[in-house]
């Protein structure tokens, strides 16, 4: 992200400056007027496939002792609606947390522009990373897919989702998708885009892949996975900049990012691999959501290894790239050192020629003398 100098200076309605400086304020007012089209009949059946979760389908359970009605919902393409109205709600609150608390935090700070564009960076993705696993978490544990994994391929294809589950995916693509115009709006650099590009595509078409392939059980287990790993990188970035001594996160989550390449491999091949290739449901069903064939298992599995060869391959290259500054800064350390060392002597060895050439000294011999 660029830094953003706020001028005194009107720019032109409708220019690039203008854009850039109200975008927040012109999203809003498009976001309200979805809101406001919901206090009108007219507008409201329109409004509302923008606004709410659509696809409901309520299932009635006989567990208790009176019989309950209980809402799921499957995706369709309604759904592009309301993904659009969220990416638009993420853009407002990447502008909240950019103006409110990281522009605040790099004033008094006062960072160069690289440490500013890589801090406003990391304070984004920490909020969203944190929001992110705590939400994910919440509904692994609400709907028991960590204490029972079978459940993850057990009774594929998984078409109905609980609410909280549909609507954690529609704001995961939200959010994904409205990283792509944020790339103009913070003024990216021209040599940060095509980085950043690589993992906002990565995002949305796995977190996609997984909503449309009715694998979501999983997608959720494995974003939850990642995402706790990306929130210590995070976060401890943040901490070096504070201070540079400051070290022992980078430490702790290079251990925890191979765990989770590996996490993320086994699940994928126990539960793609193993669990659907076995499934009594086999075959393709569009109308049904079932995608349970050799072709997508295989395609599947291949996405998630190539791209976790990629993070590895990313992740060693940052490794080494920190070994080989660290190395440089040690062999600095140790060449001024004997300099130091060698300057303290020569100080010394000045001082004390001052001395003997002053005993030396014609006034000198005439002391002794007297």
């Amino acid at each position: 992200m660029g830094i953003r100098k706020k001028t005194n200076k009107n720019p032109p309605v409708l220019s690039h400056e203008f854009v850039i400086q109200n975008h927040a304020d012109i999203v809003s007012c498009v976001a309200m007027v979805f809101l406001l089209g919901l206090m009108f009949e007219v507008t409201s059946k329109f409004a509302v496939f923008f606004i709410t979760v659509q696809y409901n389908v309520t299932i009635s359970t006989n567990e208790a002792p009176e019989e309950t009605a209980v809402n799921h919902f499957h995706h369709g393409i309604k759904d592009l609606a309301t993904i659009f109205f969220y990416m638009l709600v993420a853009i407002i609150m990447h502008a909240i947390i950019q103006e409110y608390v990281l522009d605040k935090i790099n004033r008094k700070k006062h960072f160069s522009k690289t440490k500013h564009s890589k801090f406003n960076e990391s304070g984004q993705l920490s909020a969203f990373y944190l929001f992110s696993f705590g939400w994910g978490t919440s509904i692994l544990l609400s709907e028991n897919f960590l204490s029972n994994p079978v459940s993850l391929w057990e009774g594929y294809p998984h078409t109905l989702m609980p609410f909280q589950m549909k609507f954690y995916y529609i704001c995961q693509l939200g959010y994904w998708l409205h990283a792509l115009p944020e790339l103009y709006f913070q003024k990216t650099k021209k040599e940060d885009i095509p980085r950043q590009l690589v993992y906002i595509s990565l995002y949305l078409v796995h977190i996609a892949g997984a909503y449309i392939l009715n694998l979501n059980r999983l997608g959720l287990v494995l974003l939850v996975c990642h995402y706790f790993v990306e929130l210590l990188f995070h976060i401890s970035r943040l901490i070096y900049f504070s201070n540079e001594n400051r070290q022992l996160g980078f430490t702790i989550w290079a251990v925890l990012f191979v765990l989770g390449r590996l996490l993320t491999l086994s699940l994928s091949v126990l539960t793609v691999g193993f669990g659907l290739s076995t499934a009594e449901n086999q075959g393709f069903d569009w109308a049904a959501g079932n995608f349970n064939v050799l072709f997508v298992r295989v395609t599947v599995l291949a996405a998630i290894c190539l791209t976790q060869a990629f993070m590895m391959w990313k992740f060693i290259n940052f490794q080494l790239r920190r070994w080989r500054e660290h190395a440089q800064a040690q062999t600095l350390k140790k060449k001024q050192a004997p300099s130091k060392s060698k300057s303290k002597k020569d100080k010394a060895n000045g001082v004390n020629g001052v001395n003997s050439h002053q005993a030396d000294s014609p006034r000198a011999r005439k002391e002794k003398s007297s």
